[in-house]
Protein backbone atom coordinates (compact mmCIF):
# COMPACT_ATOMS: atom_id res chain seq x y z
CA UNK A 1 0.00 0.00 0.00
CA UNK A 2 1.29 3.48 -0.88
CA UNK A 3 0.99 6.19 1.77
CA UNK A 4 2.34 9.72 1.43
CA UNK A 5 3.76 11.19 4.62
CA UNK A 6 1.57 14.11 5.74
CA UNK A 7 4.64 15.85 7.19
CA UNK A 8 7.38 15.58 4.53
CA UNK A 9 5.39 14.29 1.49
CA UNK A 10 7.68 11.26 1.04
CA UNK A 11 6.03 8.23 -0.57
CA UNK A 12 6.10 5.16 1.62
CA UNK A 13 5.28 1.58 0.70
CA UNK A 14 3.69 -0.23 3.64
CA UNK A 15 2.59 -3.88 3.49
CA UNK A 16 -1.09 -4.17 4.37
CA UNK A 17 -0.32 -6.54 7.25
CA UNK A 18 1.85 -3.78 8.85
CA UNK A 19 -0.82 -1.05 8.80
CA UNK A 20 -1.90 -1.90 12.37
CA UNK A 21 1.70 -1.44 13.63
CA UNK A 22 1.51 2.38 13.41
CA UNK A 23 4.11 2.65 10.61
CA UNK A 24 6.51 5.59 10.49
CA UNK A 25 7.70 7.55 7.47
CA UNK A 26 10.98 6.22 6.14
CA UNK A 27 12.22 9.79 5.72
CA UNK A 28 11.15 11.89 8.71
CA UNK A 29 9.93 9.15 11.09
CA UNK A 30 6.51 10.83 11.51
CA UNK A 31 3.56 8.44 12.00
CA UNK A 32 1.98 7.76 8.61
CA UNK A 33 -1.46 6.93 9.98
CA UNK A 34 -2.36 9.46 12.67
CA UNK A 35 -5.78 8.95 14.27
CA UNK A 36 -6.58 12.65 13.97
CA UNK A 37 -7.21 14.92 10.99
CA UNK A 38 -4.08 16.32 9.36
CA UNK A 39 -3.81 19.85 7.95
CA UNK A 40 -2.45 20.06 4.40
CA UNK A 41 -1.79 23.03 2.14
CA UNK A 42 -1.81 23.80 -1.58
CA UNK A 43 1.74 22.48 -1.97
CA UNK A 44 1.23 19.11 -0.25
CA UNK A 45 -2.39 18.18 -1.05
CA UNK A 46 -1.96 17.07 -4.71
CA UNK A 47 0.96 14.73 -3.93
CA UNK A 48 -0.86 13.33 -0.91
CA UNK A 49 -4.01 12.55 -2.89
CA UNK A 50 -2.14 11.08 -5.88
CA UNK A 51 0.27 9.01 -3.82
CA UNK A 52 -1.99 7.57 -1.12
CA UNK A 53 -3.84 4.41 -2.09
CA UNK A 54 -6.07 4.45 1.00
CA UNK A 55 -9.36 6.39 0.86
CA UNK A 56 -8.87 10.06 1.76
CA UNK A 57 -11.60 12.46 2.89
CA UNK A 58 -10.79 16.17 2.71
CA UNK A 59 -12.66 18.76 4.75
CA UNK A 60 -12.51 22.19 3.08
CA UNK A 61 -13.21 24.74 5.81
CA UNK A 62 -12.42 28.28 7.01
CA UNK A 63 -11.70 29.74 10.43
CA UNK A 64 -14.57 32.27 10.22
CA UNK A 65 -17.16 29.60 9.31
CA UNK A 66 -19.52 28.72 12.17
CA UNK A 67 -20.76 25.45 10.62
CA UNK A 68 -17.12 24.44 9.99
CA UNK A 69 -16.32 24.95 13.66
CA UNK A 70 -19.41 22.98 14.62
CA UNK A 71 -18.39 20.04 12.42
CA UNK A 72 -14.69 19.95 13.46
CA UNK A 73 -15.18 17.71 16.54
CA UNK A 74 -17.34 15.31 14.52
CA UNK A 75 -14.64 15.08 11.84
CA UNK A 76 -12.07 14.36 14.55
CA UNK A 77 -14.25 11.65 16.13
CA UNK A 78 -14.77 9.99 12.75
CA UNK A 79 -11.00 10.02 12.14
CA UNK A 80 -10.45 8.16 15.40
CA UNK A 81 -13.22 5.66 14.63
CA UNK A 82 -12.24 4.93 11.01
CA UNK A 83 -8.48 4.18 10.83
CA UNK A 84 -8.75 2.82 7.27
CA UNK A 85 -9.49 6.29 5.92
CA UNK A 86 -7.15 9.30 5.95
CA UNK A 87 -8.79 12.49 7.24
CA UNK A 88 -7.39 15.76 5.86
CA UNK A 89 -8.32 19.38 6.56
CA UNK A 90 -7.67 22.20 4.09
CA UNK A 91 -8.24 25.82 5.13
CA UNK A 92 -9.95 27.26 2.05
CA UNK A 93 -8.87 30.84 2.75
CA UNK A 94 -5.20 29.95 3.25
CA UNK A 95 -5.17 27.55 0.28
CA UNK A 96 -7.01 29.22 -2.60
CA UNK A 97 -5.41 27.02 -5.30
CA UNK A 98 -6.86 23.83 -3.83
CA UNK A 99 -10.23 25.49 -3.29
CA UNK A 100 -10.32 26.71 -6.90
CA UNK A 101 -9.07 23.40 -8.32
CA UNK A 102 -11.81 21.42 -6.55
CA UNK A 103 -14.46 24.10 -7.22
CA UNK A 104 -15.30 24.69 -3.58
CA UNK A 105 -18.36 26.97 -3.56
CA UNK A 106 -19.58 26.49 0.00
CA UNK A 107 -18.03 25.33 3.22
CA UNK A 108 -17.78 22.98 4.89
CA UNK A 109 -17.41 20.73 1.87
CA UNK A 110 -16.15 17.16 2.16
CA UNK A 111 -14.64 15.34 -0.80
CA UNK A 112 -13.86 11.62 -0.70
CA UNK A 113 -10.97 10.43 -2.88
CA UNK A 114 -9.71 6.99 -3.79
CA UNK A 115 -6.47 6.58 -5.72
CA UNK A 116 -6.41 10.33 -6.33
CA UNK A 117 -9.88 10.48 -7.90
CA UNK A 118 -12.94 12.14 -6.43
CA UNK A 119 -15.66 9.59 -5.73
CA UNK A 120 -18.11 11.59 -3.57
CA UNK A 121 -18.78 15.14 -2.39
CA UNK A 122 -21.00 16.57 0.34
CA UNK A 123 -21.51 20.14 1.55
CA UNK A 124 -22.88 21.09 4.93
CA UNK A 125 -22.52 19.94 8.50
CA UNK A 126 -22.72 16.25 9.39
CA UNK A 127 -22.44 14.76 12.85
CA UNK A 128 -20.14 11.79 13.49
CA UNK A 129 -22.75 9.13 12.72
CA UNK A 130 -23.88 10.87 9.52
CA UNK A 131 -20.28 11.31 8.40
CA UNK A 132 -19.45 7.66 9.03
CA UNK A 133 -22.59 6.53 7.20
CA UNK A 134 -21.80 8.82 4.24
CA UNK A 135 -18.24 7.47 4.00
CA UNK A 136 -19.31 3.83 4.31
CA UNK A 137 -21.96 4.27 1.63
CA UNK A 138 -19.30 5.35 -0.88
CA UNK A 139 -16.58 2.81 -0.04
Amino acid sequence: MQIVCPQCSARNRVPEDKLQDNPLCGGCKTPLLPTRPVDLDDARLPAYLQGTSMPVVVDFWASWCGPCKMMAPFFKEAAQAMPGIRFIKVDSDANPQSSAHYRIRSIPTLILFRDGREIARQSGVMNTAQLQQWLQSHL
